[in-house]
């Protein structure tokens, strides 16, 4: 079986592996995302002390230039407890026994953590009660009077 050269990625293509795409609107430069490596618990054999293949993702929403702030505000809300005194959103995964795949997991999770807050809350429209259930509500209402009133003393002087 021949080998064929392996070609170059297009500017497109380079574009799209620099860039954390999240939908239409926001894209993330995986420049502004820093990745550090640690030893992952969990089963690995004879490798699991020896390599690191837990990732830990790091990254400063605030300084992010392809983040919106309407999503910057529903972000920082809806991690406030991954967000530590730096400003910096804390990702890590060990899922996989690769560190390939623990990096690709991690911007998977960034992705979904910002697909969730790019999402604007749905607004409230306060309903009303239907007119049949207030009068149902007022007549019983004016039975249970009527009731209570009928234990009363009468006011005449028998």
């Amino acid at each position: 079986m021949k080998r064929g050269k392996k070609s170059l990625p297009t500017a497109d293509e380079q574009r799209v592996a620099d860039t954390l795409v999240v939908n239409d609107r926001i894209v993330i430069p995986k420049s502004e995302l820093l990745f550090s490596f640690a030893r992952s618990s969990g089963p690995g054999g004879q490798n699991v002390n020896k390599l690191n293949t837990k990732a830990v993702l790091r990254w400063k929403p605030a300084d992010s230039l392809g983040l919106p702030e309407a999503v910057l505000l529903r972000l920082t809300v809806q991690c406030r407890t991954r967000i530590n005194e730096a400003g910096e959103l804390m990702i890590t995964s060990d899922r996989y026994r690769e560190q390939g795949r623990n990096i690709a997991d991690c911007l998977e999770r960034l992705r979904a953590l910002l697909l969730a807050a790019a999402d604007p809350p749905k607004r409230r429209r306060p309903t009303r009660k239907p007119r049949r259930a207030n009068e149902a509500r007022l007549k019983t209402k004016r039975q249970r009077s009527e009731v209570k009133s009928q234990r009363r003393k009468p006011l005449g002087g028998e």
